[in-house]
């Protein structure tokens, strides 16, 4: 399919506030085509109009790097966020065999950088800029924080030259052992064809592309939500984020809840895991990001 038939990338809808960019204007790097799949995108959604309060969000949905649970994890996040005042952005990232890692890392650190170079037309603070992922989404939201690309001055293109990295860190039971030559649990080299015969490019996949490897005291403050009976990414991965920003000194909270299932989103019904967002929202309100920034709103 050519991309003149991917109406994802052209779609628009103003009546309810929902349009989609394309992340780069002509092919995006290391693209293998030309068809939906190999277009990174991110939709837009908007909060109702006087009652936005300048943050924003990037929303990037798990499926364990094969596909994207593009609803549960992509916008029925985004309509709890523009519903608390946020403009949200739903990321559609490069997957699967023919865009292995760094691929969607690099989708995503310039979604980051596509929001805060447009931020005053989108009305944002650019120092207001979250990122929450869930399962696979989070491990390379996770990756969004703890390996950003400073802005080069000297790029041709404006959103080079802007930092990519996220203010805020959300992550929704992250797959933060994704690549792994353990076989026990879903690992990223098994599905991707790596294993068994390519162990070694495995194991310098995990090396260069696990979060906890890289927290730093300047990794962006982060709130973690997990399952203890999660049956396919083990609470362990999530607490080896955790530990790993206590021993850097970065700022970090954890929920873990004693059941539920992998891939319950907002909390699917749960009468526990229903309050993970209420969590969250205490969270964003004592970081400020509920709070209206005048400046970039132009709005009390």
């Amino acid at each position: 399919m050519s991309s003149s038939g991917c109406t994802e990338t052209t779609a628009s809808d103003a009546y309810l506030g929902i349009s989609t960019i394309r992340l780069w204007p002509g092919d995006a790097p290391q693209a293998k085509g030309d068809g939906c799949e190999d277009i990174p995108t991110l939709s837009l959604l908007k909060p109702q109009p006087g009652r936005d309060t300048g943050s924003a969000v990037i929303v990037i949905p798990g499926g364990a790097y094969m596909g994207l649970a593009s609803i549960l994890e992509g916008r029925e996040v985004a309509d709890w966020f523009t519903a608390h005042g946020f403009t949200a952005f739903v990321l559609r990232y490069r997957l699967g065999k023919k865009y292995m890692l760094p691929v969607p890392l690099i989708d995503a650190r310039r979604a980051v950088q596509y929001v805060r170079a447009n931020a005053k037309e989108y009305h944002i603070a650019a120092d207001r800029i979250a990122v929450i992922g869930f399962s696979a989404g989070g491990h390379l939201a996770a990756l969004t924080g703890t390996q950003p690309v400073p802005g080069d001055q000297s790029a041709a293109d404006p959103i080079e030259r802007v930092s990519s990295r996220p203010d805020l860190l959300i992550l929704g039971y992250p797959w933060i052992g994704a690549i792994s030559t353990n076989t026990a649990h879903l690992t990223y080299c098994e599905l991707t064809g790596l294993l068994p015969a390519h162990r070694d490019e495995c194991e310098r996949l995990r090396k260069a592309y696990s979060p906890d490897l890289f927290v730093t005291k300047d990794t962006p403050p982060t709130f973690i939500y997990h399952t203890t009976d999660d049956g396919t990414v083990p609470v362990e991965q999530a607490l080896s984020f955790y530990e790993a920003m206590i021993n850097a000194g970065a700022s970090v909270e954890m929920h873990i809840f004693a059941h539920g299932s992998h891939g319950s989103g907002l909390g699917s019904g749960s009468a526990a895991l229903d309050t993970w967002p209420m969590l969250l929202e205490n969270w964003l309100r004592d970081r400020g990001a509920l709070t209206v920034d005048e400046t970039a709103t132009g709005h009390k």
